[in-house]
């Protein structure tokens, strides 16, 4: 099983903490210097892991993460996780993402708020294969 890494790219560097918790292959997007080359790779990857996980953070700089979560959780939902760690957030921005998080939720996504829920899933995943 292979999980695609999507979400927030700066700040709080959420990865290094999930990725040791994890018993299965992932894709981590963060590159160097990114190029058309890692840009034509992430889509494939996007599209053909069996997971596609997307974790929000306060480091968030852009909407493209949320435009990816709302995307998949369509066409989908059945392999798409959304996690949302709150910390830093003010309360209107929090308000904004819990709207997001329900509207995923009622399409049939996973959501969580901590990485460790988001491994137990992942992992449990892996046992019922």
């Amino acid at each position: 099983m292979k999980v695609f890494l999507g979400g927030t790219c700066s700040g709080y560097k959420w990865r290094d903490k999930l990725i040791p918790m994890l018993r299965c292959d992932y894709y981590n997007p963060i590159v160097k210097n990114w190029s058309e080359s890692d840009r034509l790779r992430e889509v494939h990857e996007r599209e053909t892991s069996d997971v596609v996980l997307y974790v929000i953070t306060s480091g968030l700089r852009g909407v493209y993460s949320i435009a990816e979560v709302i995307d998949d959780s369509n066409k989908r939902p059945e392999k798409t996780i959304f996690c949302i760690l709150y910390e830093g957030f003010d309360n209107k921005m929090a308000h904004s993402l819990r709207a997001t998080a329900n509207l995923a939720r009622s399409n049939g996504v996973a959501v969580y708020e901590s990485l460790e829920e988001v491994a137990r899933d992942i992992n449990g995943r892996i046992d019922i294969l």
